[in-house]
């Protein structure tokens, strides 16, 4: 019965508050360290951008991943997105240089910004920019400017579809690899509404003292969510299924059938406009005993004040090689490794 008997809880496990549903702007900005913002686009650029996804992500695919013996499949489809340049430098080969690795394999070469998400994209930058001009920086941003004098901008995006109300994607935090740390991310969501569920990671220290968060937020069409530096070290994200969703109807018809009334959708399309660090290239990320490019983690659970946060180079071989990965594990040192420049080495004033 010794062996039989149900383990006691452990001491560890996090106590967490009941969700708390964020609805509008000033809410979101409260709560977590986020900022939304509607009708973030001209409305028919925005319904423009919509078809134009909905069209492209027909031939998206779900990512496909070893998870301990078995191989699982993204719950929603998904594409990648390169600009011509990389916003530092007018060198229009950075792509073909780059060779990105994903879930442990290789992935193919990305397709160009279309002329709708360059269009929008502008209006993103500018949010982000304005933003990001009146929060205080963290010591290991990148301190380097765009080709324009601006503080961010947008090379590359993530472009998802989920579809109906099954589609969704788990608990998780994006990987720093190519984006460094204290990264900015833009997700501009496109369709019907769906939840952007965040979920605060409580530190060790903390454990014991104070209960973690849930927030809920409804992301309309055409807005945008900026998750600014901290979010990816101190909260994880998903997109959950739904038990019921709002059809989206669209203002604006299909550019193919002008004649014809635009067709409700159960689609969502969300694209994560992203700044991949120019110190932070494929060709200087570390490799593991397997061969493979490491994937760059915060230290959630020993995060310290923001100042001095800790980040590993580990394994992810095991994503693609039947769950098999090999012991290699580093600490990130910005310095050792030659990267920025970063907040820390320019001083107080770019703060």
């Amino acid at each position: 019965m010794s062996v039989l008997r149900q383990p006691p809880l452990s001491t560890q496990s996090v106590r967490r508050l009941l969700p708390l549903t964020l609805t509008n702007p000033s809410m979101v900005a409260q709560h977590t360290p986020c900022t939304m913002h509607l009708s973030i686009l001209p409305p028919e650029l925005a319904c423009k951008l919509f078809y134009a996804m909905l069209d492209q992500s027909q031939s998206w695919k779900r990512n496909k991943w070893w998870l301990f013996d078995r191989v699982v499949e993204s719950p929603h489809r998904t594409s990648f997105y390169a600009r011509k340049t990389d916003g530092v430098e007018s060198n229009k080969s950075w792509q073909e240089a780059a060779q990105y690795w994903y879930n442990g394999q290789q992935t193919d070469p990305p397709d160009l910004f279309p002329d709708v998400m360059e269009e929008a994209c502008l209006y993103v930058e500018n949010m982000v920019n304005k933003e990001m001009q009146r929060r205080p920086r963290l010591p290991l941003e990148w301190a380097g400017r765009g080709s324009e004098g601006q503080i961010w901008r947008a090379n590359v995006a993530a472009s998802n579809c989920y579809e109906g109300t099954k589609d969704s994607v788990g608990f998780h935090s994006d990987h720093l690899t190519y984006l460094g740390p204290y990264p900015t991310i833009a997700s501009l969501s496109l369709g019907t509404t769906r939840i952007f569920r965040l979920r605060e990671v409580v530190s060790s220290a903390e454990i014991h003292s104070r209960m973690a968060q849930t927030f809920n937020i409804p992301l309309p069409h055409n807005s945008l969510v900026i998750m600014h530096a901290n979010t990816q070290e101190k909260f994880k994200h998903s997109v959950p299924p739904q038990s019921t969703l709002d059809l989206y109807r669209p203002l604006f018809p299909h550019h193919s059938c002008l004649e014809y009334p635009s067709k409700p959708s159960n689609c969502r399309i969300n694209i994560t406009f992203r700044f991949y660090r120019p110190d932070f290239r494929p060709q200087s990320i570390p490799r593991c005993y397997c061969g493979v490019p490491t994937i760059l983690r915060p230290d959630m659970k020993n995060r310290h004040d923001g100042q001095t946060d800790k980040y590993w180079w580990t394994c992810h071989a095991g994503a693609q090689k039947e769950g098999k990965g090999c012991s290699f594990w580093r600490v990130m040192d910005v310095k050792a490794e030659g990267r920025g420049p970063t907040i820390s080495d320019v001083g107080s004033n770019e703060r």
